[in-house]
């Protein structure tokens, strides 16, 4: 079986890791990975490959930014061009960007049978662009590997037949957990000086959130009130540093630290080790869910409702005063706790594997 990964930004190695390492220990898989560049800053990527145990992408369609049409056929163009020459039997496309969608689209126009980890996710909301890729590569998917329950239920209710759904849990928490035996001093914050320390941690940069200058500014004067009460340790994205620049947004308040990205590692020794986490990421709401850390995310919704019915997730918007008042709730003990869930075992990419395997 010759097996094709599409990798296209960060959370996407991360996903994709877990998978070909399983796949590794199949002599008669040959896997090839695929780096579209979508996601083309080397200072956010370059550690990635060597921490999460996977060899660097055997090829680089090198598309790097551009609107979201510009982006999306540029990575049509550039795949199909690719797999017309070397061929696959499976493509395996995660999460929910544009290079899932448009990696997907070019497999099934070229009648390749399609692979999706972590269908099902939804938000409801087609304003979000993420949210138009998830539906339409579900739509086109062959094999559908959900990580909850909730998920399942939301491709039987498009219509999607069952026999192409498969739950099998969630492969970031095989990363987390393959990283969580693997790290050295993971009690410990990856900063010298918050050792023995309390303190939050905050990610941002959905353009939702960063690209709206009013909407921008209300987040940071809700993390003003924070900082009053507990330092926020900020690892920020270097197109949220060039927001901030452009529309004049700063901290006004020394107790918000911000610090250039992290490797996966420290920025697991980071947020392990914190009070709560402050985020408006998809995969940090399962993360903390899976650690039991309270996280308040800074969105109007997620496609991830179960870390909020069964995790320690709060959905808290963009408004300052509801942020400020969750926050406030957790200082005081008031957090809530995680129902676990049941394929949550590091064991996501293993079934992955063996159902394409059989078919293969």
């Amino acid at each position: 079986m010759k097996l094709i990964h599409v990798v296209g930004t960060r959370p996407n190695f991360m996903k994709i890791a877990p998978i070909m390492r399983v796949a590794y220990k199949y002599d008669t898989i040959q896997q090839v990975l695929v780096h579209t560049g979508q996601h083309y800053d080397d200072y956010m990527s370059k550690w990635f490959f060597e921490e999460l145990g996977i060899s660097e992408p055997d090829i680089n369609l090198e598309v790097g930014s551009g609107t979201h049409g510009e982006q999306t056929g540029e990575i049509m163009k550039r795949f199909e061009r690719f797999l017309i020459e070397e061929g696959g039997d499976v493509i395996l496309v995660v999460g929910d960007v544009n290079s899932t969608i448009a990696c997907g689209l070019v497999a099934s126009k070229l009648h390749i049978p399609l692979a999706h980890v972590e269908a099902g996710l939804r938000s409801f909301d087609r304003r979000m662009p993420e949210e138009i890729n998830r539906l339409l590569t579900d739509a086109i998917s062959d094999y559908l590997f959900t990580p909850a329950e909730e998920a399942n239920m939301n491709l039987k209710a498009e219509g999607i037949p069952e026999e192409k759904i498969y739950l099998v849990g969630d492969v970031m928490i095989d990363t987390l957990i393959w990283e969580m035996e693997r790290t050295q001093k993971l009690d410990e914050p990856p900063f010298e000086d918050l050792k023995n320390r309390e303190y939050a941690v905050l990610t941002l940069h959905r353009p939702s959130n960063v690209d709206v200058p009013e909407t921008f500014r209300g987040i940071m004067k809700a993390l003003n009130t924070i900082a009053e009460d507990i330092e926020i340790i900020f690892p920020a994205h270097p197109r949220t540093k060039s927001k901030m620049k452009e529309f004049q947004i700063y901290p006004g308040n020394d107790n918000i630290r911000i610090t250039d990205p992290l490797s996966y590692r420290d920025f697991l020794k980071l947020y392990k080790n914190s009070i709560f986490v402050l985020t408006d990421s998809g995969s940090i709401q399962q993360e903390t869910t899976y650690l039991n850390i309270p996280c308040l995310t800074i969105r109007e919704n997620t496609e991830r409702p179960f870390t909020i019915s069964k995790g320690t997730n709060i959905l808290v918007g963009v408004g300052p005063e509801k942020i400020v008042v969750e926050s406030k709730k957790i200082l005081d003990g008031e957090v809530k706790k995680s129902k676990g869930f049941p394929l949550w075992d590091g064991k996501s990419a293993e079934r992955i594997v063996e159902i394409l395997y059989k078919d293969f």
